[in-house]
């Protein structure tokens, strides 16, 4: 039964997984979308990336925020995805320990993406609810260390979520061809999900509710500002029209 079977590693009879059937019309027409939008991902960030480094005009604390959430987003769809689309539907012929580090990669690069994208969300609260201490509270130095934080945590993120495949690879694949790697899932969807995005919409509910109040302020400020002109250019009217009256009331009582 084993010989009429297509093999990864035919040599490998006994622990040989199978290799998987070819994808269909439809898996293909995903795999090409993919591959686009990887495309599209990669490119758009690299823009990004070239803009900020090479002009000098754009080094400031939130644009270096925005560079490490190009960079991150940039080697996902320049490594992540195209790997992605490429390892589905065949058999992984690369080794147990580079299973493990291709599922390192992934999870450090979404996690410096997360972390990013939180700075991103302080650095916008700072600025909109505390305006007048914003350049003295967010620098390019505190920023800048902020950011290889955010690195250094993702990196050891991903070595604790990944410590057992690291440490032993292989561990749960069940034959020769296939890379599986087990996380503890609900860990991870509370530490890189469900808390970093609880934080990014409060403070962007705060955010949002201070941008209103300062909107509703501005316009009170505009209308009673427009009222006081309005008052003030009628009475520079009336005072014409007075000045106008007696003047001409001058000129009509000297006699001829």
């Amino acid at each position: 039964m084993m010989e009429e079977v297509e093999l990864c590693f035919p040599q490998l009879l006994n622990a040989s997984c199978r290799r998987p059937d070819p994808p269909q019309f439809e898996d293909l027409l995903v795999y090409i979308l993919l591959f686009f939008i990887s495309v599209l991902t990669a490119a758009l960030n690299l823009l990004v990336i070239i803009s900020i480094s090479h002009f000098r005009q754009l080094h400031s604390p939130t644009n270096l925020l925005l560079l490490s959430l190009a960079v991150s987003d940039f080697f996902v769809g320049l490594l992540v995805l195209p790997i992605e689309v490429l390892m589905t539907g065949t058999c992984w012929v690369l080794g147990d320990l580079i299973c493990a580090l291709y599922f390192f990669l992934p999870v450090t690069l979404i996690s410096a993406s997360v972390g990013s994208m939180v700075l991103i969300s302080i650095d916008r609260y700072v600025a909109v609810c505390d305006p007048l201490h914003y350049p003295t509270r967010v620098t390019e130095k505190l920023v800048t260390v902020s950011l290889c934080l955010c690195w250094i945590c993702s990196v050891l993120y991903s070595v604790f979520m990944l410590y057992d495949h690291l440490k032993q690879p292989g561990r749960y694949n069940s034959c020769y061809g296939e890379c599986v790697v087990s996380v503890a899932g609900d860990v991870d969807l509370v530490v890189a999900f469900i808390i970093p995005i609880t934080v990014i919409v409060v403070l962007y509910m705060r955010v949002f509710v201070v941008a209103v109040s300062q909107a509703r302020a501005m316009r009170s400020h505009v209308a009673a500002l427009s009222v006081t002109l309005t008052k003030k250019s009628e009475a520079e009217a009336s005072a014409r029209d007075s000045l106008h009256s007696g003047c001409s009331f001058l000129i009509l009582a000297i006699p001829g």
